[in-house]
């Protein structure tokens, strides 16, 4: 068996790290731009008495149709908006972050494609809030996961199923005064945007250090 002489591998790859810092950061911002915004919709709407809900989405009328763009930026009361507020800003950054080249085609088709199906198929009632959105995004993180199957995004698909696997049960319509139209409907947009786009974002390379070699270079000489 050949001896090979001990180094000291570089553990740290500082420019990979602040790089990703960054992107986090970044996609973070984002999500936090979006609840900052629908926070501030639902203040306003409240302190002026504005009647924002009826610009949410009446299916089938087409005054319902400008809720396709408007209806996930409106919400009807403080246990609504927050309820929606830490599941967008957790999916949010982990959609920009993990998957940032899906994400540019995929959120607009979430957040409009579920009002568009709520629009089409839904009951004659005003559907308004962002767990349409929500929905879409645990749906497509779960799922991608699994078909990918890559380590980081495993992980990522099982921290979505553990956070927010007691969601299945919000498509079917067992609450009442519950969208579950909305939630349904985005969750048929995340599993086909999962399928759609799996291959778009590129696996990670793994990370290998100097011991990695060593070891493989070893078995290769016993």
């Amino acid at each position: 068996m050949c001896q090979h002489a001990p180094t000291f591998p570089h553990m740290i790859d500082t420019e990979s790290i602040r790089l990703d810092t960054h992107r986090l950061r970044r996609s973070a911002l984002a999500a936090l731009y979006f609840i900052a915004l629908i926070w501030l919709i639902w203040l306003v709407d409240g302190l002026f008495n504005l009647g924002l809900r009826s610009f949410g989405v009446y299916p089938r009328h087409f005054d319902g149709l400008a809720g396709i763009l408007f209806a996930p930026l409106i919400h009807s009361s403080f246990s609504h908006v927050f309820a929606n507020t830490l599941p967008v800003l957790i999916l949010g950054t982990a959609f920009l972050y993990f998957y940032p080249r899906s994400a540019a085609p995929g959120l607009p088709v979430i957040y409009l494609g579920t009002g568009l199906l709520v629009w089409l198929f839904a009951r004659s009632s005003m559907h308004i809030g962002a767990s349409g959105l929500v929905y879409g995004m645990v749906f497509f993180l779960f799922l991608i996961g699994i078909l990918r199957r890559d380590r980081r995004s495993i992980a990522v698909s099982l921290t979505v199923f553990f956070l927010y696997g007691g969601m299945v049960w919000g498509i079917l319509p067992i609450q009442h005064g519950v969208s579950f139209e909305s939630h349904l409907a985005g969750a048929v947009i995340g599993v086909g945007l999962a399928f759609a786009l799996r291959r778009r974002d590129p696996p990670r390379a793994e990370k290998r250090y100097e011991w990695d070699d060593e070891s493989d270079s070893e078995d290769m000489d016993t």
